[in-house]
Order: C-alpha cells, then structure tokens, then sequence
C-alpha cells in the first residue's frame, strides 16, 4: 500500500543497485533517483521502496545529469553522481566485499575508470512504432526509449543509429519488433539481429547493401548457431598483436580502456619466478588475456563455448596459447593440473566460477588471478581461497560501466609456503 510522506529525510548512502538508502521512522528505505546527501521528499513509500518528489538540498556530489534522456532510458542509473564519487562508491563496494570475505589484511585497491564516449558493446531494443522504427534501450521496466542521444557510447556506433533505424524500417521481416547486439571490432561493426519475422533473398539484399555503405563487413541473425545473413569484408579484432576473428555477437569487454585496465592488473600479479611451469586460464573466451599471458609463459587456455574457442584455436598457431574446449562448469579443470601451473587466471562469468573453485583450492596453485564483475560471485568465490589460507595481495577496481552500479574488480592472491620456487 502506496502512502504520502510529507517530511523531508536524508539520503545516506546507495544500495547495490545503485538506488538511494534513506532512514524513515518506518525503517530503510530505497529511492530510485537520489545520491548520498540528498535531503528529499517522498511522493510516496511501499514497503521499503520509495518515490521520489523533488530533491529539497543536493548532496555535495550530486551533479545535472549530462544526458537529457536520463530518468527516461534505462542505459545509466546515477549520472546525477559525480564520477569521482562513483568511482570511490564502487571502490569501497569491492573492498567491504573482501572485509566479508574476511581476508586478514586487504591492501589498499588501486582504482581505474574509463572515460564517456568509450563504450564499444551495446544491445539495443528496436520497435515499429506507427510509421518509425524506434531504437535503444528499454526504461526501467519499461518499453524501449528512442536513443536520441548517448554518453555512453563510442562516436561511430552513435552515429550509426539513424541510417540503422532507416534500414530496419524498410526490412520486411521486421515486423513489429526486435533487438540488436553491435560490437564495434577493428574490422567495424559487427551486427547480430533478432527478427519477429524471416529474412528472405531481398533482406539479405538490404542488409548487403546496408553493410557496404556503412562499413559493416558482417550482420548476422540471432540463433544457435548465428547465421550470417550478409557479409561484405573480413571481419577482423586484435587483442595486443595477434588477429582474431570473433564469432557473431562474441563477448568483448565494452571499453577499449576497462580492458587496458584489466589486463595489466593481471600482468602485474603474476609470480615474478617460476612462470617455467605454465599459466592455466579459465574462462579464456577469444583470447582477450590469452595472448598477453603467452608474452610471458606457456598458456593452458580453456574455454567452454564452442564459437569462443575456434576463434582462440585459429588464431593461436605460433603462439604460446594451447587452446582447449571444457565446460567448466560440468567439468572443471582438476587439482592435480591447477597444482602444477605457476599461475592460475580465471575471469568468469557474472554467476561466478562456480564448481571450479573447489578444485583450484584442492589443488593449491601458488598464485590465483580472479577477474570479477560480480561483487557477490567474488564474495562466495573467494570464501573458499581464504578458508584454504590463500592472502590477498593487491586489488584493482575498475568503473567501465560508467553511471551504473555494475563494477569490474582484479584480485591477486597467493598462497605462502605453496611451490616456493614460483613465488615472488
């Protein structure tokens, strides 16, 4: 039951969500829209969710929102939070995570965020609207918000909205609705399309020529497999030197920058001695650390999705990648293999790592990688490693989702005693 509050309270700090946390005489409360500081009003309150009616006093770190459709899409949560203030918010939200994990000592993180303007993945929302094609992203449990404009995303796939919602209008088997997944690679984007109706020779058709005019070597049709509906160049990524070709709608990290960021924090927690042994990576995907792994040791790279991996295999001939195909969720890597290698890498999925951490604690590497962009996977992950007496040695926390609560972090842990000989 919905009820007017007509006193104003203090909004003292963000949930997990990212919505705000007030205290009223009722108890917690969250309310979409405010930042730490906040004096508000309430429109209304349910339970523990509130509504906000105006901002009476501004927090010190709430800002004007620099996008206009703020409020309305569903893309950014806090752009009314300062960058600065939401990156130590996410920062402080990785280390309380490893306090409840209950490391003895956790060093302090060091804290990257990408700039606006930087991101290079996006999955968009597409509807027929009476005679227009409407795309972007859907509002808070809502429908699909027209993208008119957008802080987010890289100038060239901005500016490939209006031509898009051109062609998808005058596409047949579009018929009321759909989505889009475009990954800005090397090659130029890259689409994969899900469609209410069937493409026949004259979509085909459309979306050739759609490809050739904006410089978009493949598009393809959502689907186990994707097929390629239409492809006009190679398709082509690197990741540092070598060239990959990535399956349709591959997972890329969405900044050039956050994966910059990324790589190098697991490059710097690398044993110093003994990389003669090997490192295993889990989760290897199409080789996004693979290759800068290899610059310093033989790679056991494994992967469980069928695409991923081909891309990885075909594009490691020469290097120190050896790729493999393994789910490991059903079947995890075994101790007896972890315990051998110098290092172990591992960058999963948002649910976590799930069986596999069992047997990396079982089989003692000396020292642990873990990419996280899960707060409460790497609390339940990491659980396991303390437990076993692995400490922690450096943490990186890293904002490439900017003006959302979704936060990427790198954690370096070592285990003392294990293999001497492969410590620092």
């Amino acid at each position: 039951m919905e009820n007017a509050v007509t006193d104003a309270i203090r909004v003292v700090a963000l949930g997990n969500d990212g919505d705000g946390i007030a205290q009223t005489p009722q108890g917690r409360i969250f309310v979409p829209g405010t930042v730490p500081g906040d004096e508000i009003l309430l429109a209304a309150q349910n339970g523990t969710h509130g509504t906000l009616d105006r901002v009476v006093a501004p927090g010190a770190d709430r800002v004007d929102a620099p996008c206009d459709l703020f409020g309305t899409c569903g893309g950014c949560r806090l752009q009314d939070m300062a960058l600065p203030a939401l990156l130590e918010w996410k920062t402080g939200r990785v280390a309380e995570t490893l306090q409840r994990v209950g490391f003895d000592t956790i060093p302090a993180p060091q804290a990257h965020q990408v700039s606006p303007h930087g991101r290079r993945r996006v999955d968009l929302a597409f509807r027929r609207v009476e005679k227009q094609i409407v795309l972007g992203l859907h509002r808070r449990r809502g429908d699909v918000v027209d993208m008119s404009e957008c802080t987010l995303l890289d100038p060239a796939l901005f500016a490939l909205l209006p031509p898009l919602r051109a062609m998808l209008h005058s596409l047949p088997a579009v018929h009321a609705r759909g989505d889009l997944q475009i990954n800005l690679l090397d090659s130029g984007p890259d689409l994969l399309i899900t469609m209410d109706g069937t493409p026949d020779a004259n979509d085909r058709r459309i979306l050739a020529q759609f490809g050739k005019a904006h410089g978009i070597p493949r598009i393809s049709l959502q689907g186990r497999p994707p097929e390629t509906l239409a492809l006009t160049g190679p398709v082509f990524h690197h990741f540092d030197d070598v060239r990959v070709v990535p399956p349709p709608g591959a997972f890329l990290q969405p900044a050039r920058a956050g994966e910059a960021f990324i790589k190098a924090a697991v490059l710097a927690g690398l044993p110093r001695k003994g990389l003669k042994a090997g490192i295993i990576e889990l989760y290897a995907g199409c080789g996004t650390l693979s290759f800068a792994l290899a610059e310093q040791a033989k790679v056991h790279a494994y992967e469980g999705d069928r695409a991923a991996l081909a891309c990885l295999k075909q594009a490691s001939g020469g290097t120190r990648v050896l790729p493999a195909l393994r789910d490991l969720n059903r079947q995890p890597v075994m101790a007896t293999d972890l315990g051998k290698a110098a290092a172990v890498v591992l960058d999963p999925p948002h649910a976590g790592a799930g069986a596999q951490i069992a047997q990396i604690v079982a089989g003692r590497p000396p020292c642990v990688i873990y990419v996280s962009c899960n707060p409460a996977a790497l609390l339940r992950d990491l659980m396991p490693l303390r437990d076993a007496g692995y400490r922690l040695d450096s943490v990186t926390v890293i904002d490439q989702f900017l003006w959302s609560a979704e936060v990427e972090s790198v954690c370096v842990l070592t285990l003392p005693g294990a293999n001497r000989r492969n410590r620092r």
